[in-house]
């Protein structure tokens, strides 16, 4: 199916590559085709989306870039100069839909042009993707580690002063007039860091391509969930040096005191769009495991106010706290001033809505961006920072996700 959707130029595929989470609707999803119908020239997006879906109730796709917070809020912007040109917000009505269902037992599709049969014979007589080798990159970094370490000492004096309390901060790995072939990029990336919330993305010459591990917002009828991600540790080297590394990141007083904010940022969030009282901690703390990473992660839920758009849900949560830190509105505005880079699609969001009205949404972290237009190739990672930081691990935290990204050009067929 991968292989075979190349030949479309607007298309989200998305892969739970076999994680049994304890809620999820596919093990594989793909919008294909079609053309956008929501647009950042569309005043307020969000109310056209809504409305574009109450009167069609069809399948949308689609993304939000970080930047779509200078709508949601008038204090806040974004300077630096963007690369991949991603529009801060776009979804399009697709032309198929290919679904393999949660227990991997069914393959399921629609389409407004072919038949479903036309469809299935065309994706069965596809080749496979060949492993090939990708092009040998050297990522150029836009915050090198002196400075990096610097600015964490400034953002840990920010805590001191009471401006915020936790405060996420990321550098930009780049480099500029490479070629590379993204659907390739992404099989390897997915084989190498297979995860929940991976994702190909592409918007004529513009592409994602995600191990996103993290889920942003999702909706089932009328409740919706949230599950940050706040604390990470490498995996070790033995199962008993793993296991340590799990027991290490369960117990870290620091990791649950980033983990516990942003839970509580997210219950307010949700609290904005929710019945009163309906707000839960359903997972506190809980460990997952990764390929390269054991990673902290909570589960904040609650029920949709009776008769309210469902796009409020994310008006009120964006962007996700456990990208900006608490509280909000500060922490993004020293976000602006600290990063050297423009998010865009970066700690944004892709996704779908179903006819019913159903979401589900990730978090648009582990990934890398491309524009075959400009040949810009690029991805950002970063952490958490409180008070009790230490600059050289935080340092070393944002390197071990961005080596996850890199190895994909260092490795043989």
């Amino acid at each position: 199916m991968l292989n075979w959707i190349q030949q479309f130029s607007i298309l989200l595929f998305l892969d739970n590559n076999g994680y049994n989470a304890p809620v999820g609707n596919y093990e594989c999803l793909a919008g294909i085709g079609g053309q956008e119908v929501v647009r950042p020239s569309d005043g307020d997006a969000l109310i056209h989306l809504q409305e574009w879906h109450d009167t069609r109730q069809d399948w949308l796709f689609g993304h939000i870039c970080y930047d779509y917070k200078n709508k949601l809020e008038s204090k806040l912007s974004s300077n630096h100069t963007a690369n991949t040109h991603f529009p801060d917000i776009s979804f399009f009505q697709p032309e198929i839909v290919v679904y393999i269902n949660r227990d991997r037992t069914k393959l399921c599709i629609e389409s407004l042009k072919l038949t479903p049969d036309e469809v299935y014979d065309q994706i069965l007589q596809s080749s496979e993707i060949k492993e090939t080798a990708l092009p040998q990159i050297n990522f150029q970094q836009r915050i090198l580690q002196q400075e990096y370490l610097g600015i964490i000492d400034t953002l840990r004096k920010h805590i001191e002063d009471g401006d915020c309390y936790e405060i996420n901060f990321c550098n930009e790995g780049f480099c500029e007039n490479v070629t590379i072939d993204p659907v390739t990029v992404f099989h390897k990336l997915n084989t190498i860091s297979p995860a929940p919330f991976a994702a190909y993305y592409r918007l004529e010459d513009k592409h994602l391509m995600s191990a996103s591990p993290e889920r942003y917002l999702m909706k089932q009828g009328s409740k919706v969930l949230s599950q940050p991600i706040k604390g990470t540790a490498k995996r070790g080297t033995s199962a008993a040096e793993d296991e340590q590394r799990k027991t290490e990141l369960q117990t870290s007083i620091k990791e649950r005191a980033e983990n516990v904010m942003i839970v509580d940022l997210v219950r307010n969030d949700l609290a904005r769009c929710c019945e009163v009282g309906s707000i839960a901690v359903d997972e506190l703390f809980k460990i997952y495991t990764f390929p390269q990473v054991h990673q902290m992660i909570s589960t904040v839920s609650g029920q949709l106010q009776t008769g309210k758009p469902f796009t409020d849900a994310i008006r009120y949560s964006f962007p996700m706290g456990s990208m900006t830190g608490a509280p909000k509105i500060m922490v993004m505005q020293l976000i602006e001033k600290y990063e050297k880079a423009r998010r865009e699609l970066f700690s944004g969001t892709v996704g779908y809505i179903t006819p019913d009205g159903d979401f589900d949404f990730n978090v648009v972290i582990r990934s890398l961006f491309y524009n075959a237009g400009t040949q810009y190739l690029s991805y950002q990672t970063g952490g958490a920072i409180t008070y009790d930081s230490d600059p050289q691990q935080e340092y070393d935290e944002m390197r071990l996700k961005a080596w996850a990204l890199e190895r994909s050009f260092m490795l043989k067929a």
